[in-house]
This record gives structure tokens, sequence and C-alpha cells, in this order.
């Protein structure tokens, strides 16, 4: 696995900073220690750090064509490079190595914008062809591979894998974009293509973005997406049959490696399928990972260990501290922008030890979007079934004023905390679904915002991101509608960040087999009660594997990747919490009101209520405050932080 940076001059062929790139380059060293490149010529400059996992001795780059006249610097696997270097080269195309990123040079040459159609893998790249004037971004299908880019003032357009390293040049504006800080109050992340930054994006998943000298069109261009149409009928056992084969081709194609290669390995039905399908076509015993907690809420390792016998794996386990916080600083600096999904500790820590046994780890990401497995699936379709039954014109008055008045009771048995089950019978399906997975809700953002803050946003709510994607969709089946919208956020803002920053923080490289677009096209056009049959989610993924792994693991409650926020606001970090969320720097801001955030605190650390997602998001904000915005401040001409009439929040 790779980072790639690049500045382009998009008025002329000024000269570019070499020493500039290099620091930018120098950035994304964690992604790949291995080896660091740049290509500068008049208007252009590119960069790459290679973590070096196939033909170790070649493939450094950027990586020209022939002739020269066609570069690219490229993050990510093209599993089937093999395939198509034998089509092109029997369309007279020279190959000089035998790594995958040569590939896709060539297929520029010989396909243009529409090679990324041809290439099964995970991806970010940036081609520049100096015949044709023309500098080509792209993005894989579903977006395992990250890729940023703005417009500076002085016309160049810069690039990277990372933010920080976009972060590094001296014109990029850091205004707060206050959309973004309600997205991120609502969803724990900043959903594509917004970043925190005002004028700063993320390349959308399945999207290229094509620019010349003098054009200034900076719209994206979608190359795929998902139809969720349902194939014919066949039987359920001729389903699991062909659901084991694409699986396990899945699997095969990604175990190809020139260097120790290995699966996490947590003893849930995800990691495990995966795991089963490596065993079954490897020679050798695979190497699996784990991780391990004191406290029995969140420890899964006998379930893992369970499959690693069954499997006869190379298991290795590494127990954390369920008091593992020494990590909250770092965050920051390893996501560059807030971000709010607490499991990204764990997952920092699996890739770590990791790291200690092989260079390339599979894992199960992605089946619980596209299979049905998150329980926040059951809980939606059977509101559905509510919904269905009594007009809108009903519901929303009556649900709405139930879901006023019941109390919050975090502390009482779950058949009495139905509060958020009101509230979202009150609501559009899509509103509804919104509710469901908000970190805070509206009412709670409203209070939480300064009355500033609130202007700038202008009436937005973060629901209009679900709002966009739903328009989008292709299928108006309930269940495919909110499997639709997992993947166009959760999946690509949650999921894919937290595993890729992660991961590259190790100098790791993951490999998701359920991500493989093929297996997702085939899965996603099966028919939905095949996903959540009653109340049991990937009923046909559980099905098709009960030849292969025990009851146990296939039948036993999801657990999760969670650690203890609660406890540890009560208790570890009760000081800390109030020291960084009541001290100068959030008060200053001016985006807050300073009230409510005191209040979260009194009544989260009194027990009364249970406010551990909010004030976990709250830190994440002030750290990356505290680490990127101010430290990122030009001290010769400082920016006054307040929320001007414009309605953008400066840094």
């Amino acid at each position: 696995m790779c980072g790639i940076v690049g500045i382009f001059d998009l008025t002329g062929n000024r000269e570019i900073s070499r020493d500039l790139l290099t620091r930018m380059n120098e950035t994304l060293h964690h992604r790949g220690p291995d080896a660091g490149g740049l290509h500068i010529e008049p208007g252009l400059g590119l960069g790459h750090r290679r973590l070096s996992i196939i033909d170790l001795s070649s493939g450094q780059q950027p990586l020209f064509n022939e002739d020269g006249s066609v570069v690219v610097t490229y993050n990510g696997e093209i599993y089937n490079f093999e395939e198509l270097s034998q089509e092109l080269k029997s369309r007279g195309h020279i190959f000089r190595t035998h790594c995958d990123t040569e590939v896709i040079v060539h297929a520029w040459e010989e396909w243009g914008r529409a090679c990324v159609e041809r290439f099964r893998g995970m991806f970010a790249f940036a081609i520049w062809d100096r015949n044709r004037e023309t500098l080509f971004l792209a993005r894989d299908r579903l977006g395992k591979k990250p890729l940023h880019y703005a417009r500076v003032t002085s016309g160049e357009l810069i690039f990277s894998s990372e933010l920080k390293a976009l972060y590094v040049h001296p014109l990029l504006k850091k205004d707060m974009d206050p959309t973004a800080i309600e997205d991120y109050f609502a969803l724990g992340y900043v959903p594509d293509p917004k970043t925190i930054f005002k004028g700063v994006y993320k390349l959308p998943p399945g999207h290229t973005l094509t620019l010349t000298r003098g054009n200034l069109d900076f719209t994206p261009r979608k190359y795929w997406d998902l139809a969720f149409e349902v194939h014919e009928k066949i039987a359920e056992e001729e389903i699991a049959h062909q659901l084991i084969e694409q699986l396990t081709d899945a699997v095969r194609v990604r175990m190809v490696s020139d260097v120790p290669l290995g699966a996490f390995l947590s003893g849930g039905v995800d990691s495990s399928a995966v795991v089963s399908r490596m065993s079954s076509v490897s020679n050798e015993p695979i190497n699996t990972c784990s991780i391990a907690f004191d406290s029995h809420r969140f420890n899964e390792s006998e379930f893992a260990a369970l499959v690693a016998e069954h499997c006869h794996t190379n298991h290795y386990v590494e127990k954390v501290d369920p008091d593992d916080f020494g990590l909250v600083d770092q965050l920051a600096n390893i996501y560059d922008e807030p971000y709010a999904d607490s499991s990204a500790i764990p997952t920092y820590r699996v890739c770590s030890l990791a790291k200690k046994r092989v260079t390339v780890a599979l894992s199960g990401d992605g089946a619980d979007e596209y299979f049905s497995g998150y329980r926040r699936h059951q809980w939606h379709m059977n509101e559905e079934r509510i919904r269905n039954l009594i007009p809108y014109s009903l519901r929303k008055p009556i649900f709405g004023l139930l879901g006023s008045w019941y109390p919050k009771l975090d502390w009482a048995p779950r058949f009495l905390r139905a509060k958020t089950t009101l509230q979202a019978l009150g609501r559009d399906s899509v509103a509804a679904y919104f509710h469901t997975v908000s970190l805070m809700s509206d009412e709670m953002r409203e209070n939480l915002f300064s009355p500033e803050l609130k202007k700038s946003l202008q009436g937005y709510n973060a629901v209009m991101v679900f709002r966009h994607h739903a328009s989008q969709a292709p299928s108006r089946d309930p269940l495919s509608l909110i499997q639709y919208l997992d993947i166009k956020t959760y999946l690509v803002g949650d999921i894919h960040t937290k595993v890729d920053r992660a991961s590259m923080a190790n100098s790791l490289e993951v490999r998701a087999p359920f991500l493989d677009h093929k297996l997702v096209e085939w899965v996603t056009g099966l028919p939905p009660e095949l996903k959540l049959k009653g109340q049991e989610g990937k009923f046909i993924l559980k099905k098709a594997l009960e030849p292969y792994l025990p009851n146990d693991i296939l039948y036993r409650s999801k657990m999760g990747f969670a650690v203890p926020l609660a406890e540890w606001f009560r208790g570890p970090l009760k000081q800390r919490v109030r020291d960084d969320l009541l001290g100068k720097s959030m008060r200053d801001c001016g985006l807050f009101n300073m009230e409510y955030v005191e209040q979260l605190i009194r009544q989260h650390q009194s027990g009364l209520r249970d406010y551990s997602a909010a004030i976990w998001s709250l830190l994440m904000f002030e750290s990356f405050q505290r680490q990127i915005v101010h430290s990122n401040t030009d001290e010769q001409n400082p920016v006054e932080r307040k929320i001007p009439s414009s309605g953008v929040l400066n840094a």
C-alpha cells in the first residue's frame, strides 16, 4: 500500500517547488516506508511513498509508459493485473515490470477514462498524460482508498492520500465548513465529498476527475454504482453454493503477495468466513491475529481461538488493557479531521499486532452492509411495518408527541428505552434511519451549537446527506434503501476511514474480500428476504457457511468492536473530560453552547444519562482543534478563529 501527492498548475507551466512537494510526500512516509519518488516537470509535480507488496525489486513510482509521456502515482492493488497485462501485451504494449502499477499506465493509453471500468481492486491514482495535457484522478468503486484534493489561491490543484499532506501547502485555506461540523456531530465523521475545511474535498467512490489547463470544471464523473437488481429466482441451496464460490474467489485473488500475509480474526461471522476461505485455498496454515480484553463484555478472543483451531491457523493474540486510552491524543493526527468512532482504538491495536507478523492482512469489512448484519436494520424494518400501517399524517403528530414526552431512560432495561423508537415512528423512512444512526439527535445538536453556528448553517441539517443519496437510490425496497445509504455514508466515511488510517499508520495493507465489487454486485441482487429473514441478519451468508464454521460462531449474538467509553468518562478520564471540554479552547471557538456541554458532562458523570458518544465526539473535535487547527495556523499572520458574517468558520 502507498501514499500519493501531487501539485498541478491549472493556469500554466509554472515551476513546481521540489521542496514543497518533498515535504508533502514525506508526511505520508508511514503509508510507504520502503521507498519514495518524485516526478517534476513544468506545471506538474507527482510524489509517491511505497509499501512494497508485489514485485519488490521494481515497480517504483511515479512510473512511466515506454516513451515517458504518461506517468502515474498510485495507491492500491489491482487484483486482475495479470490478465489485464496479457490483454494489453496482445495489443502491442510493452511492459518493463511485473507489478500492477504498470497496468494502469497502459490501460489509460488503451482505454482512456474507461480504464477504471476494467480494474478489479482498490485504488486511488493520478495519471498525467503530457500529449493530451490531461491530469486524470480516480478512486475505486467502493472507496477503499482515499483521495483528497483542493484548489489553492495560486491556481494550483493539490491532491493527496491524506489531508495531512495538503495541510503542508502554505496557501491552503483552513476555513471550517459549518455544514461539515453539523454532519460530524450527527454522524461521527465528515461524509464524502466534504472534508472539515471549506473548498477541500474527497473524491467520491466510483468517481473520476479529469482536468486540463485552463478548464476549471471540477465536477467529478461517476463511472459505477450499485443497481440492486434482483436476480432471476433460483433455489436457496444454489444461492448458498454460488455465494461460497464467489467469496472464495474474492479471497483467492487477495492472497497474491510477495510479503507475509495473514488475516484479522475477531471470532465474528465475517472475519471467520474470510479465514475459513483462506484456509481452504492455502497449502500452508495461515496467520491470524486477534486482540483480547480483560472485560468479558468486549472480549471475543475465545471465539477467535475456536475458529483458529477449527481452521488450523497460526494464531496470535495480544491482550489490551480495557483502559487503553493512550491513543486519544494520537487519533487527531492519524485521522486529520474530526472522527468519532471509538473503535478506532482497538482497530489501531489489532493493526499494530498484525504488523509484527505480516505486511498484508485480510479483513471481514463490508459484510454487515451488504448482508444486513446490523441490529439497526432489524429495528428499522420492524418500524417500517408500523409506518406502513399508519399514514404519515397521523404518525407525525402522535409519535412526535409521544417521542418528546417519553423520558430518556439510559439506565433502564432495553425494553423500556423506547424514546428513539417513538421518535423514529414520527418520521419518514429516510429521516427515521438517519435518526437511528445519529450520534446526537437533532434536539441535542440544537442545544449544543451556539447561536452563531446555527445562524451560519442557514437551515442546513445533516439529514440532507441521506436525502441526497436516497434520491439516487436504485431501489425503493426499504431494506435495500438503507443498505444503499450505509454503503454511501457509513461504509465510506466511517469504516473505510477507520481501517485505512489505522492500518497505514502501522504500514500495514488491509484487503477486504467482501468488498470485491463483483461479489457486491451479485449480493445486492439477492432477494432482500435472504439477507434479513425475520430477525436473523446475514441469513444466507450464515446458511452458506454452515458446512465450514461451527454454529456457535455463526449464530451467537453480535458483539462489535467497542471500548468502555461510559466508564472511562466517569473514571480515569473524568477530570480530563472536564479540563478539555470546558477549557479555553472550546470556550473561545464560538461554536458551542458551553452551558449545554457542561450539562452533558455533569449528567453523564453522575450516572443519570449515558452521553458517552456525545462526549467522545466533543473530545475528538477539541483534539482536532488543538493539534491540527492551532498547529497549522500561520503564526506570522494568524487568522481570527471566529464566525464571520459570510458563514464560514475561520480556523
